[in-house]
């Protein structure tokens, strides 16, 4: 099992990473919003804590910043009918600290506001891991510091591998440029986008 990664990083996008190790071995890690956040420059050294998924048509390897990420990542996959995306995707439009308080206090609204999260699924997530949780300690330490750059079809391109339709995440991320958003990266504009869905 591979649990941890380091090296340098030599490739990054919204949702993935690669890191070439010291021995000279290259990986891709898919990766929440909060990893990219928290990426140094390419060519600066990386290290990230990581879950292997192995399926019938290959393996997938996920990075995390911190270990309670992880472990998260991994609850949640003990859900019914969470997959690593719906995962991924979870972290991504929360955060892992929010997850965790959202299905402790059955907070199906906020549950909700993650992409292909519908009730039902929601109502079944917390009856799944709402007695699962009580172990996970909720993560108070600060991030580390965000990236500078971004677009807005940075933003456009992570909500619709969100699930959102592309017309949604153009309008979602207009509305969030037209609330003042103009200057932000990608991270804070998708995170600005996401807190539109549903006002419009």
């Amino acid at each position: 099992m591979i649990v941890h990664v380091a090296g340098r990083v030599v490739a990054k996008e919204l949702d993935r990473v690669e890191i070439l190790t010291k021995g000279g071995v290259g990986y891709e890690l898919l990766i929440p919003l909060s990893v990219y956040e928290s990426l140094p420059k390419l060519g600066e050294d990386a290290a990230l804590h990581t879950h292997l998924v192995v399926k019938e048509d290959g393996w997938q390897l996920f990075g995390f910043s911190t270990p309670f990420e992880r472990r998260v990542f991994q609850r949640l996959l003990g859900a019914k009918g969470v997959g690593p995306a719906l995962a991924l995707g979870m972290l991504s439009t929360l955060s892992a600290e929010r997850v965790v308080r959202a299905v402790r206090e059955k907070d199906l609204a906020t549950l909700q506001s993650v992409p292909r999260m519908g009730r039902k699924k929601a109502e079944q997530l917390i009856l799944d891991l709402a007695d699962k949780m009580d172990d996970v300690q909720v993560d108070t330490g600060a991030g580390g510091p965000r990236p500078a750059g971004g677009s807005a079809d940075d933003a456009i391109r992570a909500l619709v591998s969100l699930g959102y339709t592309t017309g949604d995440a153009e309008r979602y991320v207009k509305a969030a440029i037209d609330g003042g958003g103009g200057k932000l990266t990608a991270p804070e504009l998708i995170r600005a986008a996401l807190g539109k869905v549903g006002t419009r």
